[in-house]
């Protein structure tokens, strides 16, 4: 294609609202261009990055058996009321009726699809397993879009689901998933590391997600150095340091005048962390009720955990606010488990539990407990409450974690029966009887990926683009248009490259060379042959993206070297 006749749409500098490198250069370069917060629109040079990562998904998911199909992105209220997340999603779910009043979603997601699908058109154990996946346009309404296209109200996104006779069938279509994945974050020369996870409003009993590491991503990793163990931060544990406290005592009443946070109290009472508890009061408007939840006061409070064992939903737990805890006839700042005037439930870290003694709120301003037990001195639902951070123990051998950050950019998920069940999507078995399918959920962020290419691969030039996703494979040159040599060997080359499959553009453009030079740079074109003084003698410069490295060549090595570059991606 001739650089005259496309749309080439690179900035000098970027919008206000970018915020991060590959944001930046996916709109300084062109590829994208924002209608409002969290919605974009992709011009011609992202578009064919975007086309190359789908295809790049699709061969894969195609040869490890799945069958493509697309789904509406409009789903009925019906289903999500089946499957009882009508009301549990939360309103990042985007709500609409009809002009009949008939209410309708746009698809975050699309389990309640593709289970109703199949219960109507699966019914025989011979024809399972089956997975079955699409690459469609999903929304939600995020409360604060940001970072372009890692956290937007619409995205394009890879979602497969998986039908299977019993658990056995199961493990084998997630490890399926799980290796499919592997090789495609593999053919997008992503550095990505596989992590536990936790299924949040998707569900079921297992999950990974796949992390292309990032220092700017919104996702933190826990892992030990020795691979023995990797996990989101959310679904992260760590193994119990032992650590006991002071020698076993009775609750002493310790006045602690306007000393109200873990810090003073540590000055104050010139004491360790380690020794006092931390409680927290959180509001579960799902189940319209107020917890208390506690860890050791060297730890933070992991929400993400305390939403599963309380049974809430995240978009529906939120600590208490100031009016709320005096409501329940709590002092803020010295809030306990001890003598409560209110019944709550209460949720106790496991490391507090095994300790000699701690220190806590009294229930009253300007006073604390000291010596509290549990057990002995109040009881609650003992579980693993804390966050993992760097540090801690790893769970497998109890040496110190490290955390890095990380991009999300897939899942995998074993659902087993939470929709089937809810749904009634089953098989007649050998007996006559109807048995719920065993399902599994596989999703890749397609655009998240695109993002996460260009926060792996740039400088600060531009995007160096892998070969494999790059929207054009080289671009020719020429210094100066007006110079016969030049333009004819520009040509020569252009037409050259095109036989032999290389997409290729030929920069016409009646512009300087620097200006020329800069756009491919930034756009992040892998190979840039450039035709000047010498191109009556047949040399060319020729110039790698990647490493910026220049080098004089003939024409034939040129073009042979892009060939050979392109057959062997």
């Amino acid at each position: 294609m001739k650089a005259s006749q496309m749309l080439i749409s690179t900035l000098k500098e970027a919008p206000t609202e970018a915020k991060i490198d590959s944001h930046i250069l996916l709109l300084r370069a062109g590829m994208i261009k924002n209608e409002v917060a969290g919605i974009y629109n992709y011009l011609p040079m992202g578009l064919r990055v975007l086309n190359k990562v789908k295809d790049i998904i699709k061969e894969e998911m195609d040869a490890a058996g799945a069958q493509e199909i697309l789904c509406s992105a409009v789903q009925p209220k019906e289903l999500w009321e089946e499957s009882g997340r009508w009301f549990k999603y939360g309103p990042e779910l985007m709500r609409l009726k009809d002009r009949h009043d008939r209410e309708f979603c746009l698809g975050p997601t699309h389990e309640e699809v593709f289970t109703s699908l199949v219960r109507e058109l699966v019914k025989s154990p011979k024809q399972l397993p089956i997975n079955l996946y699409q690459i469609q346009t999903k929304y939600r309404d995020e409360f604060r879009p940001r970072f372009g296209l890692i956290r937007s109200r619409e995205f394009i996104m890879k979602d497969a689901y998986s039908f299977d006779k019993d658990e056995a069938g199961l493990e084998k279509s997630y490890q399926n998933m799980y290796d499919t994945y592997s090789r495609i974050f593999t053919r997008f020369k992503l550095n990505f590391q596989p992590v536990l996870a936790d299924t949040g409003n998707i569900g079921g009993n297992g999950s990974h997600q796949f992390m292309a590491l990032a220092d700017v991503g919104e996702s933190t990793i826990i892992y030990c150095e020795d691979n023995h163990y990797a996990a989101d931060q959310e679904k992260a544990t760590t193994k119990l340091d032992g650590y006991k406290g002071k020698a076993e005592a009775p609750i002493e009443k310790v006045a602690t005048p306007n000393h109200a946070t873990i810090e003073e109290l540590v000055e104050f009472l010139n004491d360790d962390a380690k020794n006092m508890a931390k409680t927290m009061v959180y509001h579960d408007f799902m189940n319209e009720k107020f917890i208390l939840a506690m860890v050791r006061a060297d730890r933070e409070i992991n929400e993400i955990k305390l939403v599963n064992e309380s049974g809430s939903n995240e978009n529906y737990l939120r600590l208490a606010t100031d009016e709320e805890i005096a409501s329940l006839g709590l002092v803020k700042g010295f809030i306990g488990p001890v003598n409560l005037n209110v019944k709550l439930d209460i949720y106790v870290d496991e490391e507090l539990k095994d300790m000699n003694g701690f220190l806590v709120g009294a229930n009253e301003k300007d006073f604390h407990l000291a010596n509290v037990k549990y057990g002995r001195d109040f009881e609650g639902n003992v579980c693993d409450l804390r966050m993992a951070t760097e540090g801690c123990m790893c769970p497998v051998c109890g040496k110190p974690l490290k955390s890095a950050r990380g991009i999300e950019v897939g899942q995998v998920f074993k659902l087993q029966t939470k929709y089937s069940d809810a749904m009634k999507c089953t098989y007649v078995n050998e007996k006559g009887q109807n048995v719920p399918m065993v399902m599994g959920c596989y999703g890749i962020g397609v655009t998240r990926t695109l993002q996460s290419i260009v926060e792996q691969y740039h400088d600060e030039f531009g995007i160096k683009w892998p070969l494999n996703t790059a929207p054009f494979h080289a671009v020719v040159v020429p210094i100066n248009a007006k110079d016969e040599a030049q333009t004819a060997l520009a040509n020569k080359i252009y037409e050259e490259l095109k036989k032999n499959k290389v997409e290729v553009i030929l920069d016409d453009r009646d512009e300087r060379p620097g200006f020329k030079f800069k756009d491919w740079e930034l756009i992040g074109i892998p190979y840039m042959i450039i035709c000047g003084k010498k191109a009556g003698e047949d040399v060319v410069e020729f110039k790698v993206r990647a490493t910026l490295e220049k080098t004089e060549k003939s024409s034939s090595e040129a073009i042979s070297t892009v060939v050979d570059a392109v057959k062997n991606m």
